[in-house]
């Protein structure tokens, strides 16, 4: 608990006499493959991304819907153990997250329907002896502080651009 602590004050020291030092752009890149696909480098590994079955995908390549849900449910774990440390609450457990998804409006079926997740439900499933309001406070803080669920939460500004090659 106290090493996160130690790592994260000189930071909090750093930002808070430079806030320009905390603003970071993260990246993302892909290649364009064969087919309908997108391969993503994560930093770790490459991910063949391409479309879900529901949409005419073979199910070979991860659907970025379920990407999206991953990287929401590895934040808010991140985030739910750097608040736990934080808080002095000992706690085990697994994060889910689920999202619904109406396809018709990715196909273009129905106007009407929207394009994307209609709604997306986090859940822990937690142990620990700490009590209900202790509990509480960790929720509440790991929603507060999980970049992935407020961006979803509070949508940025986004933009397009296009740079094409001959």
């Amino acid at each position: 608990m106290n090493d996160l602590r130690t790592l994260q004050e000189p930071l909090k020291q750093r930002y808070m006499a430079d806030p320009a030092a905390a603003l970071v752009t993260l990246r993302a890149d892909g290649d364009l493959g064969t087919g309908v696909s997108c391969s993503v480098q994560t930093g770790h590994a490459m991910v063949e991304a391409g479309l879900h079955p529901g949409t005419g995908g073979d199910g070979l390549s991860i659907c970025s819907g379920d990407m999206l849900l991953q990287a929401l449910v590895a934040c808010a774990g991140v985030t739910l153990g750097a608040v736990a440390s934080s808080l002095g609450i000992d706690v085990s457990g697994t994060v889910h997250a689920e999202g619904d998804l109406d396809f018709r409006g990715t196909l273009a079926v129905e106007k009407s329907v929207p394009v994307g997740f209609r709604e997306i439900r986090l859940r822990f499933d937690l142990v620990s002896d700490a009590d209900g309001e202790k509990m509480a406070a960790l929720i509440r803080l790991t929603e507060r502080y999980c970049v992935v669920f407020q961006t979803l939460a509070a949508p940025p500004a986004l933009s397009v651009s296009l740079t094409r090659r001959l």
